[in-house]
């Protein structure tokens, strides 16, 4: 008995003691296919990335190995693929550069501490079970978000691709503007291999999907580079990328740091999870098996930390990487185990083969990555539905585009907390009248056929009720009343509240009592469960008895003889 519940205790731990020993035989091929499909997919990405961070390529293939070997033990999603991904590169470069100069020692130690923290902020959401957090980063601010990074990251790979040494790096316009200026001083060769490069991925991306495009881009470069001594001429190169396993760093620790880089630990926390744990579902949602969203963040938490101390940086669930994960056989994490295995040999044998890798390419294989990520069909979309949404999405597009990646977020986050209050203070209130063909009580100004009684008001609330929306309320039946003065019942049909605070109560209260003086009586229908726990704690059962024991609008009304 006692070992069956310590087996259950390390299993609720550990998930992967859940699928290692009921691992299937037939899963195998399809793990194997998929690690080794993702390794090589991995591999140009992981080092484009890092570079786009800040950082040497070497480290985005350290930041793919002891990472994914973590999540792949704490993780509850089968087929997600973990690694370095383009957005939080972005955020990554944006928040450690503005205390570091990019590609230093004291820069690269920044990243390991930001790792680290990003890592300890999701392992203790996971553990307080705070993975609801992510729910306020409403759709509309993500897309918009992530459309305007998406812009600023092909933009800010514009020098490697036209080998140009620009130094606007963030400011969308004046990489533009710098770029238009210095036209003359673009190197055509470096040039020319970014342009073909991209067109060779989008062609492979669009009709021979089967074959990796960024590995082929990849290896015609080297070859290019190699044969014909490009890089002779003024092709910027990686050049030597240092081989063996990762490297066991310490993050350097200092509170002054740990400040500076708090904001962007937690916006990289937040929106990698939100990432992470989209794909995730959707992936879980198809094959019929359920992820547990504060174990992920325990998964990714671990896996940041475990690669702080590995010479990595921030990792999370990447959409494209996880797709032709699942596409390419991946039945349970044993994929995303052999593709962190091959990463090493790679790592152990096979480093010196990116010598003669061009920095364009890697700037290309950057930037056709993330022009899928442009969403402009969601803003239609947005608009269509409903305006303020797509205000929303306007608002974070522009401050992401214009002020900075940082600002960006908070102020899309910021207004659209303040639409969800503005939203909330207004509530939509519905005058009901009685539709006698359906038998059912409906909106007047929707149904004006709708019988209504000369001297009851029926109003039904669509909104909990606080301190916020008690006085849009009160005038909302005041002005009513002012219309239609021979009203002596008002029945408030509270089916829509699924909730009230102590000072609604006593609003509510006061609005009752003063309308008693002009003798116009309250009865309130159809309240549900933990509102009437709430009336009976404020005593209404004593001082309003008569008005709150009516299930329905129907029996309100018996109630006082109509």
């Amino acid at each position: 008995m006692f070992k069956e519940e310590v087996e259950k205790v390390f299993k609720k731990i550990i998930p992967a003691l859940e699928w290692i020993p009921k691992y299937k035989r037939s899963d195998l091929s399809g793990d194997m296919s998929a690690g080794l499909i993702v390794a090589i997919m991995l591999i140009p990405q992981g080092m484009a990335y890092a570079m786009l961070a800040g950082l040497p390529p070497v480290i985005g293939l350290y930041a793919s190995t002891v990472p994914l070997l973590i999540y792949a033990l704490f993780g509850t999603s089968r087929q997600l693929a973990v690694g370095p991904v383009a957005m939080v590169s972005l955020l990554v470069l944006a928040g450690v550069s503005t205390i570091a100069v990019p590609g230093t020692d004291e820069y690269i130690s920044l990243v390991l501490l930001l790792m680290l923290m990003v890592g300890l902020i999701q392992f203790l959401m996971g553990i307080f079970r705070l993975g609801f957090v992510v729910n306020f980063l409403s759709h509309a601010v993500i897309s918009a978000f992530t459309s305007a990074a998406a812009i600023i990251i092909g933009l800010s790979q514009l020098k490697h691709l036209i080998g140009v040494s620009l130094e606007a790096d963030k400011d969308v316009l004046m990489i533009l503007l710098e770029a238009i200026s210095r036209v003359s001083e673009i190197n055509p060769v470096t040039f020319g291999i970014g342009l073909t490069s991209i067109v060779l991925l989008i062609v492979f991306k669009k009709f021979v999907k089967k074959i990796p495009g960024p590995l082929v881009v990849v290896i015609l470069s080297i070859l290019s580079i190699y044969h014909l001594q490009l890089h002779k001429v003024g092709v910027k190169i990686v050049g030597e990328v240092p081989g063996g396993l990762p490297p066991i760093y310490l993050p350097a620790f200092s509170m002054e740091a740990i400040v500076a880089l708090l904001p962007i630990a937690i916006t990289i926390s937040l929106i990698g999870f939100m990432e992470s744990i989209a794909m995730a579902k959707a992936i879980a949602a198809k094959e019929k098996y359920k992820v547990v969203p504060n174990k992920e963040l325990i998964g990714l938490g671990l896996a940041n930390i475990g690669g702080s101390f590995f010479a990595g940086y921030p990792v999370t669930g990447g959409f494209s990487r996880s797709a032709v994960n699942y596409q390419s056989g991946a039945r349970t994490p044993l994929a995303t185990i052999i593709t962190a295995v091959l990463i090493l040999l790679t790592l152990l044998f096979f480093t010196g083969l990116f010598y003669y890798l061009p920095n364009a390419v890697l700037a290309a294989i950057i930037m056709v990555a993330v022009f899928s990520l442009i969403d402009v069909k969601e803003a239609k979309y947005l608009f269509k539905v409903k305006k303020i949404d797509g205000w929303t999405w306007v608002i974070t597009f522009v401050a992401t585009l214009l002020i900075g990646i940082e600002q960006g977020i908070l102020i899309g986050v910021g207004f659209s907390i303040l639409v969800f209050i503005w939203r909330s203070a207004y509530p939509h209130m519905a005058e009901l009248g009685y539709l006698q063909s359906e038998g059912v009580y409906r909106n007047i100004k929707r149904y004006p056929e709708a019988q209504v009684d000369s001297e009851v008001m029926i109003f039904r609330v669509d909104e909990s009720l606080y301190f916020a929306n008690m006085t849009f309320l009160e005038d909302k039946i005041s002005e009513r009343i002012t219309e239609k003065p021979q009203t002596n019942w008002i029945i408030l049909d509270f089916s829509g509240v699924n909730s009230i605070d102590a000072v609604a109560i006593h609003s509510l209260e006061e609005l009752m009592d003063a309308f008693k003086n002009s003798d116009i009586e309250f009865l309130l229908a159809s309240i549900k469960g933990p509102v009437r726990d709430l009336l009976k704690k404020a005593d209404w059962n004593t001082k309003y008895s008569d008005k709150l024991d009516h299930l329905s609008i129907d029996q309100a009304l018996r109630s006082i003889g109509k």
